[in-house]
């Protein structure tokens, strides 16, 4: 970044002090009735599960790259936990939970610098835990959504240019998603759109920036390499698991029956799909590996994301298995492309998402959650499935030029890739001055 750019995050890091003195945000001490204690600790236990996903996601990614880039790759997840944090309490939460503004995006003054959140209603949605609580919860699915595309432009983007992809990214993109899809005046939500915990709002969106990052960035001069670590990914892979609990079993926004569910198709789902990786890739004449089971773990984790309150633990089995098989042949597919997803973010996430998103579509069912308005295909019910499908045709145009557009904007603000001779050195080195 040229030197004059270079100063302009810490003056607007500056200017959300001065906001901080302006705006202090002081609760009234009104009380707040109807709070359960057994949800509000529930609630604040899953969104600490939440937060380690990202720190999994970072040895996940971290432990596949080049040895050259492990700190760099490890990194731009841990900015996303500084960068979104800071970002959300100024407009950030407004953008994706406020007021609604024609069902696309939040007034961003409705909670600006957190007016009115320590001391807020509960969200109608959440009614018996603290309105804060919720804010911070939602803030960890903000997290890790662009920590999710990195995998994509792995090795070979600007630590600089990323940042300010990330946060047009989170304004343009999840924000405007975020609201859509779970406030209750969003356009996806009156739609009837079903997305528990993520399958639109946080896997597509990122799958489809990350397939617009690939082509944007264009291939690595070095695109053949042996992963750093192995250790490194099964440790995120583990931590992944572990926070996807807090992630899929949280979105029931209380310790009841249907955290429950949620918790025990998102074992089964990713159970399933990590088997369903190695024994696959036996039919093709591979070996099992360490690094196939862990891809298949995540995929059936992504895949589980969105039906994870709506259907039965039988029907999880079935998201693992069919989205496993799906991503695995595409992650082959596209190897044979000249698109350089680094980490095949977007076989694996964005179509994880997608085909549980229209699963969710085929298995929905109101014996699992009564408060869902229509059933999947299997129980001879198609609105559901066709409102599905719409919205992932939807969503998925306007996460993927949404994305291009926001491309273009940063390289014109700073360029996106590293000099080959950066590429080259690895960016740990060229980037940070560090090294493993």
């Amino acid at each position: 970044m040229h030197t004059k750019l270079s100063k302009i995050p810490f003056l607007l890091l500056v200017l959300t002090v001065i906001l901080t003195f302006l705006f202090p945000s002081v609760p009234t001490g009104a009380q707040q009735e109807g709070l359960s204690p057994a949800d509000t600790a529930w609630m604040l236990t899953a969104t600490a599960l939440v937060l380690i996903m990202t720190p999994g996601l970072a040895f996940f990614y971290g432990g596949m790259v080049n040895r050259k880039n492990v700190i760099s790759t490890m990194l731009q997840s841990f900015i996303c936990m500084a960068m979104i944090s800071v970002i959300w309490v100024v407009f950030g939460f407004s953008l994706a939970f406020g007021d609604s503004i024609g069902g696309f995006v939040g007034n961003p003054g409705t909670f600006f610098m957190m007016r009115n959140v320590l001391d807020g209603a509960p969200w109608e949605l959440a009614p018996t835990i603290p309105l804060a609580l919720f804010a911070m919860f939602q803030l960890k699915f903000a997290i890790i959504t662009p920590a999710l595309i990195t995998g994509a432009f792995a090795e070979r983007i600007r630590f600089t240019s990323y940042t300010v992809f990330v946060l047009l990214f989170f304004i343009f993109i999840y924000a405007p998603l975020a609201h859509a899809t779970w406030h209750p005046q969003g356009l996806l939500f009156q739609l009837g759109v079903l997305d528990f915990a993520g399958g639109t709002v946080v896997h597509m969106s990122a799958g489809w920036a990350a397939l617009a990052s690939a082509i944007c960035l264009k291939r690595r001069h070095e695109a053949s390499h042996s992963p750093a670590y192995i250790t490194f990914v099964l440790l995120g892979t583990g931590l992944l698991w572990f926070g996807w609990f807090g992630f899929n079993a949280g979105s029931a926004m209380g310790a009841n029956g249907l955290a429950a569910t949620a918790l025990a198709t998102t074992m089964t789902a990713s159970a399933a799909a990590a088997l369903a990786w190695i024994f696959f890739d036996g039919v093709k004449g591979r070996k099992p590996s360490a690094m196939g089971t862990c891809i298949g773990a995540v995929v059936g984790l992504v895949a589980i994301t969105p039906a994870a309150g709506f259907v039965t633990l039988p029907h999880s089995i079935a998201i693992g298995v069919i989205s496993s098989v799906v991503s695995n042949l595409l992650v082959d597919l596209r190897s044979r492309t000249s698109i350089d997803d680094t980490l095949d973010v977007f076989p694996c996430h964005g179509v994880g998402g997608m085909v549980g998103m229209l699963l969710t579509g085929v298995f929905a069912s109101k014996g699992v959650n009564p408060a869902i308005p229509d059933q999947g295909l299997i129980f001879g019910e198609t609105k559901l499935f066709l409102v599905q499908l719409g919205a992932l045709i939807g969503v998925s145009i306007f996460a993927f030029g949404g994305s291009w557009i926001l491309l273009k904007v940063t390289n014109f603000i700073t360029p996106l890739r590293v000099a080959v001779e950066e590429e080259q050195l690895g960016l740990d080195l060229s980037q940070h001055d560090e090294k493993m």
